[in-house]
């Protein structure tokens, strides 16, 4: 029997070590995310993936069941990059409309960077194709109206908006009014909006928002 200098039979190569098999997931996920950007829904396949990563069809399904599994956790990393400064600008104390030039204002940097764009630009071609993209990015990206509806709830209980107001409708038009404009823009219909004119739009969408929610 093969020994070592120290005497003992050389172990067996095992099981990969759990901060492995994280690592392995996240270099798959990134990979994934590349050819889901690049080449769309339908074009990206587990094969490609799998020799992007250099790893068998077998090692991808131990961790992913399919392909709508693997774009959800795409989704989810590219939204756990984007929550973050998200949240921050929601929670940091101040008046309401303080708060929502924050969050407007975040919700563009995210909205307008060339991964959402790409994103978006996919969702538009492939959904009807492929109905569970939508409802995927539903999914994993619904907490920012939840959040924003919370902060409206908050403000209306202490009489600062309306009463009335329908917090989960108001936060899905202030997400339209600050988001659609600037990213039809950039993805080309139209000329895409400068720095000015997004901190110029951006002040306008939150004036005119507020003055639609407040009490009478």
């Amino acid at each position: 029997m093969a020994r070592t200098i120290t005497g003992l039979a050389p172990r067996r190569a095992g099981r990969p070590t759990r901060d492995a098999a994280a690592r392995l997931g996240e270099r798959i996920v990134a990979v994934a995310t590349e050819h889901f950007l690049r080449d769309g829904f339908a074009a990206t396949s587990i094969e490609a993936v799998a020799a992007a990563c250099s790893i068998s069809k077998r090692t991808f399904y131990h961790r992913f069941r399919d392909k709508p599994a693997l774009f959800r956790a795409v989704v989810h990393g590219l939204i756990a990059r984007w929550l973050p400064p998200f949240e921050a600008a929601l929670e940091t104390p101040g008046p309401l409309e303080a708060t929502l030039l924050r969050t407007a204002r975040q919700m563009l940097a995210a909205a307008l960077s060339p991964e959402a764009l790409a994103l978006y630009r996919m969702m538009i071609a492939e959904a009807p194709r492929f109905p569970e993209l939508a409802s995927i990015l539903n999914e994993q990206g619904g907490g920012g109206i939840e959040r924003i509806a919370g902060l409206l709830e908050a403000e209306a209980r202490a009489g600062r908006i309306a009463r009335a107001t329908d917090v989960h409708f108001a936060a899905e038009q202030f997400l339209n009014m600050v988001l659609a404009p600037p990213r039809r823009r950039a993805l080309g219909i139209g000329a895409a909006m400068n720095e000015a004119e997004l901190t110029r739009w951006t002040e306008r969408s939150v004036a005119l928002f507020l003055d639609g929610c407040r009490a009478r």
